[in-house]
């Protein structure tokens, strides 16, 4: 885990990058921070997480660690050491989680909750939409810390990586470490209700777009042809063909939209 900071004093706010290994858009936009060394006016503590796993371009050496908090100092895996190391080093800071993924290109974010913190910060970043996942939480980051997480694009692609920096720079200015005015959105809010598992196969098809609402009867996704249909409506989120091992994605609700409040002429 490599630490740093912008500012001086006990910094409140953390950024992450590099919780997979196989995600590095985060890592490029803590080190051009770093590069760059703006004047903050709160300190900011930057964290670049799972070496190891960053070296050899995996997305963990032993376990997941976005599905390790909060870890163990006796835990006999890398990632559950390190996801103790984390939680302490993150202690008393709200924290912006960076990652990437196969199955959306626009960025998004996910909250365990969708509290006074996210109502007023989310709005404020260039995302598309907030997913609220408590009930998916067990192990992730936001489980131990105050955390927003933002998936920044597709995975290993030069756009994340640019959507990360003006990401990250929007979080901390919202957040008022970095001088300036954000844009507030208004932001469909979804929250995640079940797991779109999938059987094995040689081939699997994704017949829908994430965040787009499938009609109950619809198909939604296939393994080896055999076709999956929705028993009722539902919002597909983190859908992909090849993201995850076992599972197509999840599906989700649309529970709300937070909108700009109107401004005084």
């Amino acid at each position: 885990m490599r630490v740093a900071q912008l500012g001086s004093g006990t910094p409140e706010i953390a950024v992450v990058a590099g919780v997979h290994g196989d995600e590095p858009c985060g890592v490029r936009a803590i080190e051009r921070l770093l590069d760059d060394r703006p004047t903050v006016e709160r300190p900011v503590k930057l964290i670049v997480a799972n070496e190891p796993a960053l070296e050899r371009q995996v997305r963990f050496v032993d376990e997941d660690l976005n599905r390790a908090f909060p870890g163990s100092p006796d835990a006999t895996t890398h990632e559950g050491q390190l996801a103790h190391e984390l939680v302490d080093e993150l202690d008393g800071c709200l924290t912006f989680s960076m990652h990437s993924t196969q199955s959306h290109a626009d960025p998004f974010a996910i909250v365990n909750g969708v509290n006074e913190t996210a109502k007023d910060i989310v709005p404020q970043l260039p995302v598309a939409a907030m997913v609220e996942t408590s009930n998916f939480a067990e192990g992730r980051l936001f489980s131990a810390i105050d955390t927003i997480e933002v998936e920044c694009g597709l995975q290993g692609s030069e756009t994340a990586a640019e959507n990360a920096d003006r990401l990250t720079r929007s979080f901390l200015t919202a957040v008022g470490a970095l001088p300036g005015d954000t844009v507030r959105r208004d932001l469909p809010v979804y929250r995640l209700t079940d797991v779109i598992r999938k059987d094995q196969a040689d081939t699997y098809e994704v017949f829908v777009e994430n965040f787009t609402e499938v009609e109950a009867g619809a198909p939604f996704a296939a393994a080896d042809g055999e076709k999956q249909v929705a028993d009722e409506s539902f919002y597909p989120v983190l859908m992909s063909s090849n993201g995850y091992r076992n599972v197509f994605g999840y599906s989700a609700e649309k529970v709300d939209v937070l909108e700009t409040p109107a401004t005084a002429d």
